[in-house]
């Protein structure tokens, strides 16, 4: 094992003894026993300390199982640590009233012993070597699942145990039921922002800069005046520039678009620039030798070099309209989007709201950066970086 397992599974030891025999659970002086479920838990992690330390040959053979069975313990424990806060749906009454004292020092050793556990799994499973391109695909989805999990449950784990005030920071339970308590204007707003501004305006900002780019690689003049131009366009503040579009296109989604235009003009215009300018000279010298004109160059050869600098600045700009379509709509919006949502609800100190919305958002930004890349994927399956 690596020096970082070692030391997780140290860890795990340590806290779990603590939390079993030391500590107690709550500032009544309540211990573990009391929550039988905790006290499994606990003695599971014992159990895997114990067979990691002993057996540590058979475990570095059977990695991936390993790493299921230790990811499957780290998050029951985390589990009955939600649920002795009174959270779950399920907790006992006994749980809730004990949850009431405030979690002790056992409680915090237990946290941090399912921490431990839920980090050891995630690099069994990031060591598992296998040709096996179905297991790989699997483990590259699960991975950064549990990883965002426990992302989750340690800021579900702080909030509740430290009693946040939910102004300052709502936990993520709190964020789901308002999410599940406000789809039908969750979607409205997603509508409006994001399939009408985001998606107009990216369309449009990225083809113009492509075009644009085309006739720049044709004209050495347009290339030292639009070059500039374009540069200084691409350092307007958003700030400045959303009001500006406000008062021209009006204050539905029309005017986020042309936000939207603007930031994401430039990066393409200068990536598939730099793009055109891949293909080396031999490349150049070949396609002349086989008297190529200008488009068929153009076509065969340096587009397709071109690709991955076009796929890069889509997936730059796929976050940039995003941004920019949300930000705009702080300066001037009809009475849905998301900008005019988070704006006002911050107002009303409703914040869990404004999570739910940046949920929204963050879900949707990244599944739209997702499909660039699969589409980048099956286009440029050729790029060194792919094979």
């Amino acid at each position: 094992m690596s020096r970082i397992e070692k030391f997780l599974l140290l860890l795990a030891c340590v806290t779990g003894l603590l939390s079993l025999f030391v500590y107690p659970l709550n500032t009544a002086g309540e211990g573990i026993a009391s929550s039988p479920k905790l006290q499994v838990f606990c003695g599971l992690t014992l159990m895997i300390v114990a067979v990691g330390y002993a057996l540590e040959e058979t475990v570095l053979r059977y990695r991936l199982l390993a790493g299921i069975a230790i990811c499957a313990v780290s998050l029951f424990g985390a589990w009955t640590l939600i649920a002795w806060l009174g959270i779950a749906a399920d907790t006992s009454a006994l749980a809730a009233e004990s949850a009431q004292s405030g979690p002790g020092a056992g409680f915090w050793t237990a946290s941090v012993a399912a921490w431990a556990l839920g980090w050891l799994g995630v690099e069994q499973l990031a060591a598992v070597m296998s040709r096996n391109r179905l297991l790989q695909l699997v483990l590259r989805v699960v991975i950064p699942i549990v990883f965002g999990a426990w992302l989750l449950i340690i800021w579900e784990l702080v909030t509740r145990g430290l009693s946040v005030p939910q102004v300052l920071l709502p936990s993520p339970s709190a964020i789901a039921e308002r999410f599940a308590n406000s789809t039908a204007t969750l979607w409205v707003d997603f509508k409006q922002t994001f399939l009408k501004a985001v998606l107009i305006g990216y369309s449009m900002g990225c083809l113009s800069g492509f075009l644009v780019a085309l006739l720049i690689d044709k004209s050495s003049f347009l290339k030292r005046g639009l070059l500039p131009v374009g540069n200084l366009v691409s350092a307007l503040p958003i700030i400045g520039v959303a009001p500006i579009m406000v008062m021209w296109f009006g204050f539905d989604w029309h005017s986020k678009a042309a936000v939207v235009v603007i930031m994401t003009f430039f990066p393409m215009l200068v990536n598939t620039v730099a793009g055109l300018s891949a293909a080396d000279h031999m490349q150049g010298d070949l396609m002349k030798t086989y008297a190529a004109s200008y488009t068929q160059s153009l076509m065969k050869l340096r587009l397709p070099q071109a690709l991955p600098f076009i796929f890069n600045a889509l997936k730059i700009n796929s976050t940039l309209a995003l941004i920019g379509a949300i930000v705009a709509e702080f300066f001037g919006t009809p009475i849905v989007g998301m900008g005019f949502r988070i704006s006002t609800e911050v107002g009303r100190m409703n914040v869990d709201m404004v999570w739910a919305e940046i949920a929204v958002a963050a879900v949707a930004g990244s599944v739209f950066y997702g499909l660039i890349t699969l589409i980048e994927r099956m286009c440029t399956f050729w790029h060194p970086s792919f094979r």
